[in-house]
């Protein structure tokens, strides 16, 4: 057509530069129409050209448009490994998300759309994972894409993704669903203040059988015990913090009830590891506020909280098997022993003060390690005196625990001092050491007979811990008191013997190494107990070097203040 043309224009009888055109003209200039020729198809071709990068300028500004609103990019139809919808994403790493994408694709997006805070990116893979794919993707992997997705969906506040996404995961994949992701679920929506929710998903996903099953499915139990108990603590923490203490209460009674479910499964602190310290300054905190008056008390029934939280969690911690942890049980002594205060020394009934609280009483044969035990288990250095002398104590001295702050002002000066004792005062009352102590045998007897009345008409005495030297075992001084135990102490008590000093009976001390007793000394010991009548009371093996049985006599010490 263009050769036609050009041959058209050339032959019309026309005047260029002076020349005549004809036919014969253009024969003998064959050579100019083929460079016209040439001239008209490369400007064909450069105007083809234009029109191509416009086009492709035109597309790219449409997908730049649809990327800013989120939706995605349909691939070509033309293709011949069709990938469905493109989802394309503001990450670098993995820029957009297709049916060949990987399931490390996948989680390499939420993960940094949960980090960047990127709603676009978390909406777009929303879409991918719902639209897109069914639950055959990756094999069954999408319940846990979806698991990720809704708990970077709550930690970004975007309830209705989490929302999308744990709807599809429970109609697509409750069967498949593991311990972790449960867990980290629950936390989730504890973090958005959906308590209800999170039990219902608790008691779902995380109910363990009646019983422990055996063989192939026993690690599976393990699993699912472990992240049951994790998840009942983040409900603890969270809601001690949060100044709920009917919920903080509740939670801590669930960690009481699988703790023993724990020790069945074998599980240790080895296998995973409650944030017991976290919790339990939690309990502190809302005490500490309690105390001050600013906590809202009509929004709970205060005769259903204890008289201190942190017991709540004591008795959780107890349940468990034992950690022992320093930094834990420092925390619990300072929140549950705030203030000390040496009250009397009394050497009759007449000099006792008054019964308006409980007691703690510890007592013992001179040297056994009396005074440093109540050292060690309050944290204090120097609330009982501790002495290389034998027998230094001898008289019935009483410190009073969380009474008024200037108690002591009015003790030693007489000033009358305003203020009242807190909800959790007790005391601690260090008895007269026995054996070494150099007095006559009528201080004895006084001694004797003032024990004997102590014991059995002080109404508000809880607990009698005696402590016996663990290298030894028992005297018979020991076995005369479990005798006037057995036949003066009421029921009501709890009498507790305490074997002390069990770090001397091992070599090179570690963190497994604490202490022990040999098996004769408790052989001995257990004897002793049953001939004197008290075969049936507890033994717990402490030392106030490594800390060992600091959380038994914790359990028992508690009962002074519960009253």
């Amino acid at each position: 057509m263009l050769k036609f043309c050009v041959v058209y224009l050339l032959t019309a009888s026309s005047t260029v530069d002076g020349f005549t055109l004809t036919p014969a003209t253009i024969r003998s200039h064959r050579h100019l129409a083929k460079q016209i020729i040439v001239s008209a198809k490369a400007e064909a071709a450069a105007a083809e050209n234009k029109l191509s990068n416009r086009a492709q300028r035109k597309k790219k500004e449409r997908l730049k448009k649809n990327k800013q609103r989120g939706g995605p990019v349909r691939a070509s139809k033309n293709s011949s490994n069709s990938q469905g919808n493109v989802y394309r994403l503001h990450s670098t790493a993995v820029s957009a998300l297709t049916r060949e994408s990987t399931t490390d694709d996948v989680t390499r997006a939420i993960k940094r759309a949960q980090k960047q805070h990127d709603a676009h990116d978390l909406r777009n893979i929303e879409r991918f994972l719902l639209e897109e794919v069914d639950k055959t993707y990756a094999y069954g992997y999408r319940g846990s894409l979806l698991s990720r997705l809704a708990v970077a969906a709550m930690h970004m506040s975007e309830s209705e993704i989490a929302r999308k996404a744990l709807e599809a995961r429970y109609k697509d994949h409750h069967d498949s669903i593991l311990p972790l992701e449960s867990a980290a679920v629950v936390r989730g929506l504890l973090r958005l203040g959906n308590v209800t929710d999170a039990l219902v998903l608790l008691d779902d996903e995380l109910a363990l059988p009646e019983e422990k099953p055996v063989n192939g499915a026993l690690e599976a139990y393990k699993e699912k015990v472990k992240y049951r108990a994790l998840s009942i603590a983040s409900f603890a923490s969270r809601e001690c913090f949060e100044d709920k203490p009917n919920l903080a209460l509740t939670a801590c009674r669930m960690l009481k009830e699988i703790g023993p479910v724990v020790r069945e499964a074998d599980l240790t602190s080895d296998d995973f590891e409650i944030p017991w310290l976290r919790i339990v300054q939690g309990a502190a905190q809302f005490e500490a506020r309690r105390r001050k008056g600013e906590i809202d008390t009509t929004q709970f029934d205060e005769e259903e909280i204890p008289c201190n939280l942190v017991y709540s969690v004591l008795d959780a911690m107890s349940s468990f098997p034992s950690e022992n942890r320093d930094d834990v049980y420092e925390c619990l002594s300072n929140a549950l022993v705030r203030r000390t205060q040496f009250v009397t020394g009394a050497v009759s009934m007449a000099g006792l003060p008054n019964a308006d609280r409980g007691e703690a009483a510890f007592i013992g044969r001179s040297n056994v390690g009396k005074s440093s035990l109540v050292n060690m288990i309050t944290n204090r250095k120097s609330l009982a005196y501790t002495s290389k002398t034998p027998g230094k104590t001898q008289q019935f001295n009483y410190f009073a625990v969380n009474d008024k702050p200037e108690l002591g002002r009015e003790i030693r000066y007489g000033d009358v001092v305003d203020g009242e004792k807190d909800k959790d005062s007790f005391y601690i009352v260090d008895l007269p050491g026995f054996g070494y102590a150099e007095v006559s045998a009528e201080q004895r007897q006084d001694w004797k007979e003032f024990m004997a009345e102590y014991l059995s008409t002080r109404k508000s005495l809880r607990v009698l811990f005696h402590l016996v030297d663990a290298r030894h075992g028992p005297t018979d001084d020991d076995k005369s008191i479990m005798q006037q135990v057995s036949e003066t102490l009421p029921r009501q008590v709890s009498y507790v013997v305490v074997l002390t000093k069990a770090d001397k009976n091992t070599k090179g001390k570690s963190k497994k190494n604490t202490g022990k007793v040999s098996d004769n000394v408790m052989a001995k010991l257990r004897n002793t107990m049953k001939e004197a009548g008290v075969g049936n009371r507890p033994v717990l093996l402490t030392s106030s070097e490594t800390k060992l049985g600091r959380d038994q006599v914790w359990r028992y010490l508690s009962l002074a203040a519960r009253r």
